[in-house]
């Protein structure tokens, strides 16, 4: 049971996870779980990884908190390695990949004034997510997540993903478009690939009317779909791209990322962040990067990702409720024709943490460090299930 000491933001949870290791989690009754979320994109590397652990003991054990009023060589150090690892030219350090998008919105706000536009508008997409705070939430494109927060934030315009030409009449019709932001994947909308040549269209839209090109690789990045960042599949960089959930392997960080023009927007007393960038968390964090290279994880969960797109779509190719298996590495979905929540219990029930989202997508996302043999189990109890809800319904 959930303790009526917590709001009920997240309803009630069935599970009391205690302990986990590599990509196993136990409850509090000593029952084990093969995790194929990994804290919904958060733990690449799995849980309890040494080299993290050990990242966050030693630097626990001589500074866990400095302000930003002074120099942090745990930040210093991180921020060298992302620069290097995405060709960007510098970033901000947050806690949450929220607080990442919503200094990457406030660069885009500046660059707009600075061309003294009054209302600097983005255009997002439809079915996207980008946070819950009352920025990010007007920013994403999911009406149950704005419903109750009314009045929305002013400078948003909306398209629908995957769409070029929607975007073109939106700008056609409104001269205060500054940037638009984008997930190169939408994860929470269901695991929406857009088309291969979309990435390079926005980026030359863009270009032509000075525009930031805004990425939301929060649940993309570090290596999940099979590159470090998702964007370095595509030959494009963006102005600004924002990162967190794996960044740390399970330590609270997020970064916004921002090179050309884009970078030299901030000035000083322009953003903050009291706990942003801490010692601790960016510890985590350059063990973590450092990890994902070393073990050549990003080529792991492109090969890794292809094999298991491949079992399901040829164990599932009979089931009439599978409407298509999909994904870019180890970021996968198995879309249904029907609602299926009820599988994510189905599962724990089988062993397995899975996720459902936009109601009948199953969302797989797990660590990096998933072996062959754990693949093969997850196809194992999962096919089965889906069949068995086919059966159902």
């Amino acid at each position: 049971m959930t303790s009526d000491a917590l709001m009920n933001n997240y309803g009630q949870r069935g599970l009391s996870l205690v302990k986990g290791e590599g990509a196993w989690v136990w409850d509090d009754q000593g029952k084990r779980y093969l995790d194929a979320l990994a804290g919904i994109a958060v733990c690449g590397l799995g849980h309890a990884h040494p080299a993290v652990t050990a990242a966050i003991h030693d630097q626990s054990s001589t500074l866990v908190h400095c302000s930003n009023l002074y120099n942090i060589p745990a930040q210093e150090e991180l921020a060298e390695a992302l620069k290097a690892a995405s060709g960007m030219s510098n970033m901000f350090f947050g806690n949450s990949g929220a607080e990442a998008n919503e200094a990457a919105i406030k660069l885009a706000r500046l660059h707009g004034h600075a061309k003294n536009i009054d209302i600097p508008t983005i255009i997002v997409m439809e079915n996207s997510f980008h946070g819950r705070t009352l920025a990010t939430l007007t920013a994403t494109g999911n009406r149950k997540v704005h419903a109750g927060f009314e009045p929305l934030v002013r400078g948003f315009a909306r398209a629908p993903f995957d769409d070029i030409e929607a975007i073109q009449t939106i700008a056609a019709n409104n001269q205060s478009i500054v940037a638009v932001m984008v997930e190169p994947i939408q994860g929470e909308g269901g695991i929406r690939i857009p088309a291969d040549d979309y990435l390079k269209q926005l980026r030359t839209l863009c270009d032509a009317n000075d525009w930031l090109l805004i990425l939301d690789e929060i649940q993309t990045a570090n290596g999940r779909t099979g590159s470090f960042f998702h964007y370095q599949q595509h030959g494009i960089y963006p102005d600004v791209v924002t990162i967190a959930k794996g960044l740390g392997n399970g330590m609270p960080i997020g970064a916004c990322l921002a090179r050309g023009p884009a970078s030299e927007l901030m000035k000083p007393g322009n953003h903050g962040s009291t706990f942003g960038g801490n010692p601790v968390a960016c510890a985590a964090a350059v063990a973590t990067l450092t990890t994902i290279e070393q073990d050549k994880l990003c080529e792991r969960a492109a090969t890794l990702g292809a094999s298991l797109l491949e079992q399901f779509t040829l164990a599932l190719t009979d089931c009439d409720i599978v409407k298509d298996v999909r994904g870019r590495g180890l970021m996968m979905g198995i879309e249904l024709t029907l609602p299926c929540a009820d599988l994510v219990g189905q599962a724990a029930d089988a062993g397995l943490l899975i996720n459902v989202t936009a109601d009948n997508v199953i969302r797989l996302l797990p660590p990096l460090t998933f072996s062959d043999a754990q693949a093969e189990q997850l196809v194992q109890i999962l096919v089965p299930l889906i069949k068995a809800f086919s059966a159902e319904g």
